[in-house]
């Protein structure tokens, strides 16, 4: 569905660096297919220093990029542009992120929607009581919930904490820079995150281990915030950030790309990752972890491969031959190329935002 040109802000974690963060690429995607629709978006983001030293695209060319250093300047500085705005939508590990979600609400009242691109960690968190970065008085008070994680998290989102209106809004990936560069494969199997204590168990059995039962195959880890007491078998390569910039070369020169979930996404099912749809529009075949609703982004044997332990990658390492392997890559990439890219997220949102958002301009124009 075609829609008017809307004025979108947007409030989240960072735009600006991808350094320890997945939001960056998430937004970054999302917001280029927006400008390729026609509308005009100001992303604010928090001025933070670990955000500043790792500027990787400072100067956006698809939206406005503007900083702030406190609430009270987002709440003045900006006012005007967000009382504006055809929608409002802040995302997940803003920081102090209820005292924004405040700001927001009284100057944009119903036109404040949420983008939760961690939900399970947040339900997790508000669940004990953890309101670091949202509330839970705030959640109805949204326009729309666009949440990261789909399937039967909706209906929670709705029944137990009381949104409006829950949507899923995955992360997506830019087909124009996620394209197999040519380059000869490396490593048998690589793994592309940052450091996460629930993740690495994970990592542990479908990484580490296989590599320590392969010697004679490479692997590669990649990401930052590791701890030096992690006992890295030598024909694992450490590479401790990777800019997206880098990240199709880094995709491109493996056999096998591995997709590791944290545990409250694995919980909660239904959770892609960004890393996932890179990989795949690269054209890399994936080992992933199992959680519920992947064999239906992705049908398991067809264009993944789903790992519950050591042997099943060291299987795929072993059994699997080049003809197998194109096999899996080419229907990955067909799929998330057809479904999950950054223009095919910006018309979800669009569609979205379209039921609340063109009323209101029809109105100001008088028709």
């Amino acid at each position: 569905m075609k829609h008017a040109a809307f004025d979108i802000v947007f409030v989240g974690l960072s735009l600006s660096s991808s350094w320890g963060n997945g939001h960056a690429t998430t937004f970054r995607s999302l917001l280029k297919g927006l400008n390729a629709l026609g509308h005009r978006v100001l992303f604010l983001e928090r001025d933070k220093p670990w955000y500043a030293a790792n500027r990787d695209m400072a100067e956006p060319e698809f939206c406005e990029l503007r900083l702030y250093d406190s609430v009270e300047e987002l709440a003045t500085t900006y006012r005007r542009q967000i009382s504006a705005a055809d929608a409002v939508i802040v995302g997940s590990y803003v920081p102090e992120g209820v005292q924004v979600i405040d700001q927001l609400l009284a100057i944009a009242p119903g036109r404040v929607g949420f983008y939760d691109i961690d939900t399970p960690v947040t339900l997790a968190r508000l669940k004990r009581g953890d309101e670091e970065y949202l509330a839970a008085r705030q959640i109805p008070k949204f326009s729309t919930y666009f949440s990261f994680t789909g399937g039967p998290t909706l209906d929670r989102l709705e029944g137990e904490f009381g949104a409006k209106s829950a949507r899923p809004l995955y992360c997506s990936v830019e087909a124009e820079k996620y394209r197999h560069t040519g380059a000869e494969p490396v490593w048998d199997l690589g793994y592309l995150g940052t450091y996460s204590p629930d993740r690495q168990p994970t990592l542990e059995r479908l990484l580490i281990e296989p590599a320590r039962r392969l010697p004679d195959k490479r692997f590669v880890v990649a990401g930052p915030q590791y701890p030096e007491t992690i006992d890295w078998p030598d024909n694992v390569e450490r590479i401790d950030h990777l800019p997206p910039a880098e990240h199709a070369d880094f995709y491109s020169r493996q056999r096998f790309t591995l997709n590791v979930t944290r545990a409250d996404m694995i919980a909660a099912g239904w959770s892609p990752s960004v890393r996932l749809f890179e990989a795949a529009a690269v054209g890399v075949p994936i080992i992933s972890d199992a959680w519920d609703g992947l064999s239906e982004l992705l049908p398991e044997g067809e264009a993944i491969l789903i790992a519950h332990g050591t042997e099943e990658v060291v299987d795929a390492l072993c059994g699997a031959g080049a003809a197998d392997r194109q096999r899996l890559a080419a229907r990955a990439q067909e799929i998330v190329l057809a479904a999950h890219t950054g223009l095919a997220r910006a018309s979800e949102l669009v569609d979205a935002l379209g039921a609340d958002v063109s009323p209101r301009l029809a109105a100001a124009s008088g028709s």
